[in-house]
């Protein structure tokens, strides 16, 4: 048989081959085995949950119809446009989001038919599958992609799909990288059949482990917001009446902070559940937002030996208005009969009295309750009754004045020495529980999940 009379047999002209039915027709099912090989995979997606694979999608099925014997070659390679002109499996892609064929220079379709009837139909195609993924542990995560490939009219009555040997199932480009992740040797083959209520159709899919690398995350997240916590901790060391720059410090830090945390989630889907960046970025937000804080109750404290002296000066003009009182109280006794004042005398002396120490109170409470009133000690005659007041020098007012200040200055400097310390460690522990849960523990869950 000559060439030509073979693509008449096979084009329906010297016999009664129908392309519209299958092979081995009321019969039983034809078995198509698949196997695949990636050309180049990448473009995975996190905001859109999908992935690009370039492959070329090779079946391979017999139709007893196509056995030829006359032809002493064992393959015949034809042209893609005999396709029309056969059965093919009705196979699509049931995660597919979007393909195209490629036809530069000419359709990349590749035709073989053996002498004992088997067929050869390859293609080359560009698929954008979905990929749902589970972003818990990012960066540090290890997504699985699946490819599931489906038959669309055929029921598992007439067409069943197989994958090829499990060696040469899926095959990989040599040299195959991709930017983000590290795509791991096992694939898993599996049946994913499908089950609708037209009826129970064949299914196929093909799982594929990527692991996410850390590098880019490291250099552009991680490490900036690392130092932007260390730079917050330097306001420590700076002089609490340097106002300007440990304002400006704090401040600085916390938008920087907070601009690179949105940074972080620009390139994310927006999903309901916590990612490990975002505890790392709100942690890291907290510390430089906690050492502003710091400052403000630094400079708060230094600042409040000013309102124990207004207190102090409010107190010793109350008191000197009390004592005049009292003065002119022993005036009017006097200048009055001895039984007819002394009742009035009695009484206003003990409002002046009673009045004098409940000012005395107040001061001593107030002083107490911000672990001060060691810093006051009893001068000026507080307790020694309502007798005439007489103002302290003014040596004994500024001595007074700048032992408040000296107290007030000194606990605000303990609270920066404590801080040097307390933040650090406390960042250091964060650290610790932080890449031993997420790179350590939740790896070991992620990898023993079979």
């Amino acid at each position: 048989m000559s060439p030509s009379d073979f693509l008449d047999k096979l084009m329906g002209r010297t016999s009664g081959y129908d392309a519209r039915i299958r092979p081995n027709f009321k019969g039983p099912p034809v078995n198509v085995t698949c196997n695949i090989f990636i050309n180049s995979f990448g473009s995975v997606t996190e905001t859109t949950m999908d992935y690009r694979v370039n492959v070329f999608l090779r079946q391979q099925w017999n139709d007893p119809r196509l056995a030829y014997r006359e032809y002493p070659d064992d393959s015949l390679d034809l042209d893609p446009s005999m396709l029309d002109s056969i059965w093919k499996p009705d196979l699509f892609f049931a995660n597919e989001k979007g393909a195209n064929f490629h036809e530069v220079t000419t359709d990349n379709k590749l035709l073989r038919i053996f002498k004992n009837g088997n067929v050869l139909y390859s293609i080359r195609l560009t698929l954008i599958l979905s990929c749902p993924m589970d972003l818990k542990n990012f960066p540090m995560d290890i997504q699985t992609c699946t490819m599931q490939l489906e038959s669309f009219g055929y029921t598992m009555n007439d067409l069943i799909f197989e994958w090829l040997e499990e060696q040469e199932a899926v095959q990989v480009a040599e040299g195959l990288t991709l930017p983000q992740f590290i795509l791991k040797d096992e694939k898993d083959l599996g049946y994913c059949t499908k089950y609708y209520n037209t009826g129970k159709f064949t299914c196929i899919e093909v799982k594929f482990h990527l692991e996410r690398q850390m590098g880019y995350y490291l250099i552009q997240m991680y490490i900036p917001s690392l130092l932007i916590v260390i730079l917050s901790w330097v306001s420590f060391w700076i002089n609490m009446d340097a106002a300007p720059a440990r304002v400006g410090l704090g401040i600085t830090t916390v938008l920087t902070m907070t601009t690179q945390s949105a940074g972080s989630r620009a390139s994310l889907p927006k999903v309901s559940y916590v990612k490990a960046i975002d505890i790392w970025m709100a942690v890291c937000l907290l510390f430089v937002f906690a050492a502003l804080l710091e400052y403000a109750t630094v400079n708060f404290i230094s600042r409040q030996h000013k309102e124990f002296m207004r207190l102090r000066r409010r107190q010793r003009r109350q008191r000197m208005g009390l004592s005049s009182g009292t003065a002119s109280l022993e005036s009017l006794r006097q200048l009055s009969g001895r039984h007819s004042g002394e009742h009035t005398y009695a009484t206003l002396s003990q409002l002046s009295s009673s009045r004098e120490e409940e000012l005395v109170r107040e001061s001593r409470c107030y002083l107490r309750g911000y672990g001060l009133g060691h810093c006051l000690q009893p001068k000026d005659g507080a307790g020694e009754g309502p007798s005439i007041y007489s103002p302290p020098p003014a040596g004994m007012l500024l001595q007074e004045g700048e032992s408040l200040r000296r107290c007030y200055s000194d606990r605000a400097k303990r609270i920066d020495t404590i801080s040097r310390a307390v933040f650090p460690f406390t960042f250091l522990i964060f650290n610790i529980l932080y890449w031993v849960i997420y790179k350590v523990l939740r790896s070991e869950d992620i990898h023993s999940v079979p």
